[in-house]
């Protein structure tokens, strides 16, 4: 099969639940046996799997007449050195969409829905039998592209962490976190279940949840029908950033004052962690992404230091 150009295509793909289960248990009969004595439809597990290798056959074969084609798993993206002018093709959930920006740095990147009679996706506007007229229009820069704004975490010892819908700062574990939280002129001491910081891009996610779940509770106490309002999202491309304190407790050496807010480049989210063991800061739902946050660490959230770019 002739290659039409020499442009190095990077296709990232994921495991399946049912690969899952067979690390987990050796055996695909092993794995059966315990999905069915619990009463679940293994079946369903089998057809995700068959559509989701369909899709990752057909991709190949459709982004090898392309390019140069790459296949990496999504477990080692972290690792992963992207060349300059890669495009990369994210084929599975928007949750694996956004876990793959955040690695890049300037690159392409287009999400392609594997099954779309089962997943539905925000950032997953292509099947995969649209890469072969998309192709040809992505490398003559002919097809639109979304600009992101994502959030960063950087550390006082050095580490950093970008978010592409949001970042986690807390406890690991359902004790309360706590920590000296600063922005602008205000700063006060917390003891919370932690803080969300979202992106334009995430503020339909876990933002709105925490927000509806703080609205529904007002409307009970105050006896009046609330409503989240069209605040609670925002751009893709904002150049600011919403901050959410979940579950804040007031006492003698914590305080509920500062809780929801807006970061900007020049006013960034300032935290100072008083938790002997057990502080992260993690991004996107990817608690195995993270960075220690305990006793004496500084993290300064604030807007990346890059966009990621989403092909539409």
């Amino acid at each position: 099969m002739e290659r039409r150009t020499e442009n190095k295509i990077v296709l990232v793909v994921r495991r399946t639940r049912l690969d899952d289960l067979i690390a987990r248990f050796n055996t695909e009969d092993q794995a059966r046996f315990y999905i069915e004595h619990l009463g679940a439809d293994f079946s369903d597990y089998q057809a995700e799997d068959r559509t989701y290798k369909q899709a990752v056959r057909e991709a190949e074969r459709i982004l090898s007449r392309h390019g140069r084609l790459q296949v990496v798993d999504r477990r080692f993206v972290s690792n992963f050195i992207f060349g300059g002018r890669d495009t990369v093709i994210a084929l599975g959930q928007d949750g694996l969409v956004a876990n793959v920006l955040k690695y890049l740095d300037g690159q392409l990147l287009i999400g392609v829905n594997p099954d779309t009679e089962r997943w539905e996706g925000v950032l997953l506007p292509f099947s995969v039998g649209d890469l072969d007229p998309i192709m040809p229009e992505v490398f003559a820069e002919r097809r639109p592209v979304r600009t992101v704004t994502m959030a960063q975490a950087t550390l006082n010892t050095g580490g950093t962490l970008y978010g592409v819908n949001d970042l986690f700062i807390g406890q690991r574990t359902h004790m309360s976190a706590r920590y000296t939280i600063r922005i602008g002129k205000l700063a006060e001491s917390h003891s919370s279940s932690g803080i969300i910081v979202s992106t334009g891009l995430g503020s339909t996610g876990w933002l709105r949840s925490v927000l509806a779940g703080a609205t529904g509770i007002a409307s009970a106490l105050s006896g009046r029908v609330l409503e989240i309002g069209q605040k609670s999202s925002f751009e893709w491309d904002s150049e600011y950033l919403h901050f959410s304190v979940r579950e804040p407790w007031p006492s003698k050496t914590s305080g509920a004052e500062i809780t929801f807010g807006r970061v900007t480049r020049n006013e960034p989210l300032i935290l100072v962690s008083h938790m002997p063991e057990n502080g992260v800061i993690f991004s996107d739902g990817i608690e195995s992404d993270f960075l220690h946050f305990n006793s004496g660490t500084e993290a300064t959230i604030n807007l990346a230091d890059k966009k990621g770019y989403l092909v539409t």
